[in-house]
């Protein structure tokens, strides 16, 4: 049935805020746990490098060690989430220039270790300083979602890494994370976008596309828009050039959805 009269769009435009406020308040919950797995390593490892440095000494990689329980723990429990830990900033450890205290589930259930070539003068990966997972948290003070991307360092799929910024004595010392895959995350959203009555996507806070129903705008590529890091400092929902852009709930994903 096709919307004619001044009433009846208004009631369709009721309808789409209605419907687009709901889809990404659980859009938002699906994420919010995953995010909380990211706040329980965040609080370990903080609570770690605080009670080394209050012995006077920097912390090595061998003291991440006391991470694993809690990081193993939270992969059993959280479905969603692929891989977890902490990644430290460059300089932090006093033995290493570099460490991801990284654990990842395996295809048949098994915990296992991230043990990547950090090597500087062999390893493309050694500076993972620039990837938006790492500077995002670190530039910003706030969490972040990035991707998605093909992970070559961890798992050669196509992922989301959730992050926050670590802090220690109110300095920056590296990024807790998980990690999820791409096709998990649309298993889960890809549901509630098809429920909005017009094509409607998901981007992060660089404009980069998370999860889509709408075919002009595939999963992985950048859309122009206004700037979605702004608009994720606030709750309130806006509009850019026949678009309306609703943020997920305190999670850093804009739902992004025809008005016309």
């Amino acid at each position: 049935m096709a919307w004619s009269t001044g009433p009846d769009r208004s009631a369709a435009a009721t309808l789409d805020t209605d419907t687009g406020a709901w889809v990404a308040a659980r859009v938002g919950g699906a994420l919010e746990a995953v995010f909380e797995t990211v706040t329980a390593t965040l609080a370990d490892t903080a609570a770690l490098l605080a009670r080394v440095t209050a012995g006077g000494r920097r912390p090595t990689s061998a003291d991440l060690a006391a991470l694993r329980p809690g990081l193993h723990a939270r992969l059993a429990r959280q479905e969603l989430v692929s891989g977890v830990g902490f990644v430290a900033a460059p300089g932090l450890l006093a033995d290493v220039p570099a460490w991801l205290e990284w654990w990842q589930s395996g295809a048949d259930g098994t915990v296992r270790p991230l043990l990547p070539d950090l090597d500087p003068g062999q390893s493309a990966y050694a500076d993972y300083t620039h990837w938006d997972w790492f500077a995002l948290p670190r530039d910003t003070g706030r969490r972040a979602v990035a991707g998605p991307y093909v992970d070559y360092l961890c798992s050669d799929e196509y992922s989301l890494t959730l992050s926050a910024p670590v802090e220690v004595e109110g300095r920056f010392a590296g990024v807790a994370a998980a990690d999820v895959y791409l096709r998990h995350f649309e298993a889960a959203v890809l549901p509630l976008l098809r429920r909005l009555p017009r094509p409607a996507y998901l981007v992060n806070a660089r404009g980069r596309v998370a999860a889509s129903a709408d075919p002009a705008h595939l999963a992985g590529s950048l859309t122009k828009g206004p700037d979605f890091g702004r608009l994720l400092t606030g709750t309130v929902p806006g509009e850019h050039a026949g678009l309306r852009l609703v943020p997920c709930h305190g999670i850093p994903l804009v739902l992004v959805q025809a008005t016309g």
